[in-house]
């Protein structure tokens, strides 16, 4: 960002609609149902599809994690109430008809019964969207954090963190050098290894690429 810019604090006014639909205006169905996507907030992965009524949307507000209704069990259910797998709430958001809403969330865990981080973790998956790969790269990066393995690279680089910076400063002179006088497929690849070793970089100091974006979008100009 160049310097002088605008800097708008995260969470801004751009980030509201002009008309904000009020919860009374949701168009529930005949059955009183509205379906609900559930979203990672940092992340922007997909988690699940469930169903809220009136009193779910209520005690999802009220108590700030997400609570939804089951159509099979016909009751109201608190998400990870059981197994610990909460969901926090971030913001709601809704869909032009007001028929649909989509919900941006912290979860404490896996959103799938099954274990799954996501509900949608059968059907075509590879490659993965581009999306995916910086979420599964920081969960990589947090296992090795975590389990320190000797023969791991980046464990060697949260440890050494002079050594991590002097990565970044080498990656970055080489991303310029590619720009300069070599391919396009080069240049890709060493951006990808500045995003690397800046994400090792990040988590040694206990933050992630996410923090980085925030910056970027209190930055934003409406």
């Amino acid at each position: 960002m160049p310097a002088g810019s605008p800097r708008r604090r995260a969470g801004s006014e751009h980030l509201q609609s002009a008309t904000p639909v009020q919860d009374s205006e949701i168009a529930f169905d005949a059955r009183g149902l509205v379906p609900c996507i559930v979203q990672d907030w940092r992340t922007g992965e997909v988690l699940t599809l469930a169903y809220m009524n009136a009193e779910a949307l209520r005690r999802t507000r009220e108590s700030g994690e997400m609570h939804f209704y089951s159509r099979s069990r016909q009751e109201q259910w608190h998400k990870g109430e059981t197994s610990g797998n909460t969901q926090a709430l971030k913001a709601i958001r809704y869909d032009c008809d007001a028929d649909a809403l989509l919900a941006l969330v912290e979860p404490a865990g896996p959103a799938c019964h099954t274990g799954e981080r996501t509900c949608f973790h059968r059907g075509d998956l590879s490659p993965g969207a581009p999306f995916e790969t910086l979420p599964i790269l920081e969960r990589t990066i947090a296992e090795r954090a975590a389990t320190r393995p000797q023969s791991s690279y980046t464990a060697r680089l949260l440890e050494d963190r002079l050594l991590a910076g002097a990565k970044v400063e080498e990656e970055a002179e080489e991303v310029v050098r590619a720009a300069r006088e070599e391919s396009d497929e080069r240049l890709a690849e060493e951006a990808a290894d500045v995003i690397y070793h800046l994400a090792v970089l990040l988590r040694g100091r206990g933050l992630t690429l996410a923090d980085a974006e925030r910056v970027l979008d209190g930055r934003r100009q409406p």
